[in-house]
């Protein structure tokens, strides 16, 4: 089946991504004879946002739940296990030539995948672009202190406009330009970062025990609570077919799967498993300010500008997803321009973010609640991936014509739709953070079941409603 005419108003018609500038291609199928690459190459694409900052910031935050090391480490280990699901449907992308925005037409339906879009990926990606900006900004005005330069509002307004703008060249000129970098960010920053392993394991109490330990009830809620915080990051993911598209049809499945779970997997246990020992011996509550004490003042220049790589590095992904997604719900404008205009919302929100208010937090809290949203929407791909064997064409995927073979019953999947609602609403009324606590959480003394509950009731209802149709 041809592409549809909608399908092809994003891009112009025989653009080439190997063309030394911008990428062409948004939600458009990727033509056989453009795709190229071996699925080794994911590893860099993965483990750049993963060897992160961040993951300290996680860590740490274990230890000031009441965990113990080993009971922080364990929740470490298994909580990033939600990487398989990100590598999972990851092979869909090179089975369609398509990204995530457009796959997850087979789960919605035409219409009501754009809200379900609208909402766990654009709007997701723009709330973490503010968030990844602002923890970098703030080493970047470290940064400029340490030369000596002490940042007024004009000079910050100026470093969170650089450091959006780096962020956001690499996203404009898209897949290959990611594919190309972030290998060599992963090693530049993996360098930093091992250095300061060293000063941390030189502190670290490998003895560590909460002054109060946790037992019984307030340990189950501290270890369900330390498992949705670190599986938060894996299942804000659900566009890793994005940079899986590229890759010619015939790649074998396991490799894409194994690439993607192993660059995201390893560093993302690694480093946050440092930030849990470096929990062991400083207060956490501030992270860079605990780990700037601990480091000889000629690192600390190659730790700051490591936070804000590691921030470009993670929004670099996000802006170009987000990118995808406002045409997936329905936005006619160039993927070049797409980005722009996410990234321009970014930093206004960044700007208020640490220049007027208190935004982070609450911005931070809603991103929270959003993992009893985005949790049932992996599993319902992942299911979908599982369901129909992979088996995935992209110009089908990309008719959005009435009577097309995505548009169900009024251009959206009930399945899905049914699904998401159902299991997003069990979840939030499992969930326990800061700024919200629903009664089943309450009644079970802040045990946050969120993640089961939700993934688990959310594929189930598919699964069950799609039986019979054919895959």
């Amino acid at each position: 089946m041809a592409p549809t005419t909608s399908a092809r108003t994003n891009e112009p018609p025989g653009a080439t991504l190997h063309t030394g500038g911008v990428e062409a291609h948004g939600i458009d199928v990727i033509p056989d004879g453009e795709r190229h690459g071996r699925p080794r190459e994911l590893f860099g694409v993965w483990a750049a946002p993963n060897v992160s900052y961040l993951s300290l910031v996680v860590g740490g935050a274990l230890n000031l739940m009441g965990l113990g090391l080993w009971q922080a480490m364990a929740v470490v280990v298994v909580g990033n296990l939600f990487w398989v699901l990100v590598g999972l449907i990851a092979v869909s992308g090179s089975a369609s030539g398509t990204p995530s925005e457009v796959i997850m037409r087979s789960m919605f339906g035409v219409r009501g995948n754009r809200a379900n879009i609208l909402i766990t990926g654009w709007f997701a990606s723009v709330c973490y672009l503010a968030l990844n900006w602002a923890a970098g900004c703030l080493a970047a005005f470290a940064l400029a202190d340490e030369a000596g330069v002490h940042p007024d509002t004009l000079l910050k307004v100026v470093i969170i406009i650089a450091v959006a703008a780096a962020t956001l060249a690499i996203s404009v000129y898209g897949h290959a330009m990611i594919v190309k970098l972030y290998l060599p960010f992963t090693i530049a920053l993996t360098a930093v970062f091992v250095v300061l392993a060293g000063y941390v394991l030189h502190r670290a109490d490998w003895h560590y025990h909460p002054e109060q330990p946790l037992h019984g009830s307030a340990l189950l809620a501290a270890v369900a609570g330390g498992l949705a915080l670190v599986a938060s990051a894996p299942l804000s993911y659900n566009n890793s077919a994005d940079f899986a598209r590229y890759l010619p049809r015939d790649t074998k499945p396991g490799a894409i799967a194994g690439w993607t779970f192993l660059g995201a997997y390893v560093p993302s246990v690694l480093f946050t498993g440092l930030g849990v020992l470096a929990g062991t011996a400083l207060d956490m509550t501030d992270p860079q300010s605990a780990l700037e004490s601990i480091i000889p003042g000629w690192f600390k220049p190659a730790f700051l500008l490591a936070i804000v790589l590691s921030a470009i590095a993670n929004n670099a992904m996000t802006a170009y997803s987000s990118g995808l997604a406002l045409q997936a719900v329905g936005l006619r404008i160039r993927r070049s321009r797409s980005v722009a205009l996410d990234g321009t919302l970014g930093v206004a929100l960044t700007l208020y973010a640490l220049l007027v208010s208190n935004f982070l937090t609450t911005v931070n809290s809603m991103l929270q609640l959003m993992v009893a949203l985005m949790g049932p929407t992996m599993a319902i791909y992942a299911v979908d991936v599982l369901w129909r064997r992979n088996r995935y064409d992209g110009h089908e995927l990309s008719d959005e014509t009435r009577g097309g073979p995505f548009w169900y019953r009024g251009g959206v999947n009930w399945a899905g739709a049914v699904a998401l609602v159902v299991s997003a609403v069990a979840a939030a009324l499992c969930v326990d953070t800061e700024s919200f606590t629903g009664p089943i959480a309450k009644a079970l003394n802040g045990t946050d079941l969120s993640l089961p509950v939700g993934m688990g009731l959310g594929a189930a209802i598919y699964l069950l409603m799609m039986r019979g149709r054919r895959a």
